[in-house]
């Protein structure tokens, strides 16, 4: 896989772990049956690829963690997707941003970028001046209705993302508060922020087996530590999920009804079969051209 890794088995659901003056974890908590403290590349860490993580876990194909400081150039440099959503969760400073859409400006700490890059699409993006870039970025593998749909993009900024409690609902929906996103059904995404010995105790809508998380900062449930720069996959279940946090802790959680298709894997494009993954390089090319002529790449 390319990832440091180890199959374990969590805490054991039946013991009683919660501090003094707070409840237990509920007995009928999900188990950890992976977890990884990826592969880094300079500031960033990969998680999740589409080619080893992201087949246990999809829709969530990719994810990757990483701090970066202002330099005066781009991330990545502008490159291509298709088949797939992006998504950045920016923790602390801001990025620019632009894309083949027509849009571009920036994102501040606390905001997301969504790029549904369907058929096809270009962007670009990379720090902004102060604070290093602090992020998430994730990858959704898009429907068989959607991977080849006209992209979209949705740049939200921190005021406009709802929470319940100590979760910003980054996609989907937990309690009262909802994602501006438009993103397909079946997906929850949160980033869930923790004072030192709180619970979080989740329980997933119908159908939602998939679920993972990784911690950003801090570490989570004294049984069996989940540190700083970890990600956890749960056992697929309808079970909760219940975590505990050790010091303040800040981390992202997932969870989804399963996509049911192979990852038909390009590049930077993950579709649902090989004739979809064709139409949307064939379109990447297509735009491609188009940057040439105007010098951009």
């Amino acid at each position: 896989m390319g990832q440091t890794a180890t199959k374990i088995r969590s805490w054991d659901p039946g013991l009683d772990i919660g501090l003094p003056g707070r409840p237990a974890l509920p007995k009928a908590a999900r188990q950890i049956v992976f977890r990884s403290a990826g592969r880094r590349h300079g500031p960033i860490t990969r998680l999740v690829s589409p080619s080893d993580v992201g087949e246990m876990i999809k829709p969530f194909v990719f994810l990757d963690h990483g701090e970066v400081p202002f330099t005066g150039t781009p991330l990545f440099g502008i490159h291509p997707h298709s088949g797939i959503a992006t998504l950045t969760t920016v923790l602390q400073g801001g990025m620019a941003y632009e894309d083949t859409t027509g849009k571009r400006g920036k994102v501040k700490q606390g905001g997301l970028e969504w790029m549904k890059a369907g058929k096809g699409v270009w962007h670009d993006g990379g720090p902004l001046e102060g604070d290093p870039l602090r992020f998430f970025q994730l990858w959704i593998a898009l429907p068989e209705h959607d991977e080849l749909s006209p992209p979209e993009s949705q740049y939200i900024p921190a005021e406009a993302v709802e929470q319940e409690g100590p979760v910003r609902v980054i996609l989907g929906q937990h309690g009262l508060a909802r994602s501006p996103i438009r993103a397909p059904d079946g997906i929850n995404y949160f980033h869930v922020r923790l004072k030192g010995g709180q619970q979080w105790n989740y329980v997933p809508p119908d159908g939602h087996t998939v679920a993972w998380l990784s911690v950003d900062k801090g570490s989570l449930n004294p049984a069996n530590t989940i540190r700083e720069g970890e990600l956890a996959v749960f056992e697929e279940s309808d079970d909760a999920v219940a975590v505990q946090a050790i010091g303040d802790t800040s981390f992202v959680f997932g969870s989804a009804i399963k996509h049911p298709y192979p990852l038909a894997l390009g590049n930077y494009s993950v579709h649902t079969s090989g004739e979809a993954l064709a139409r949307g390089e064939g379109e990447i090319r297509r735009l491609g051209d188009v940057l040439r002529v105007m010098g951009r790449i």
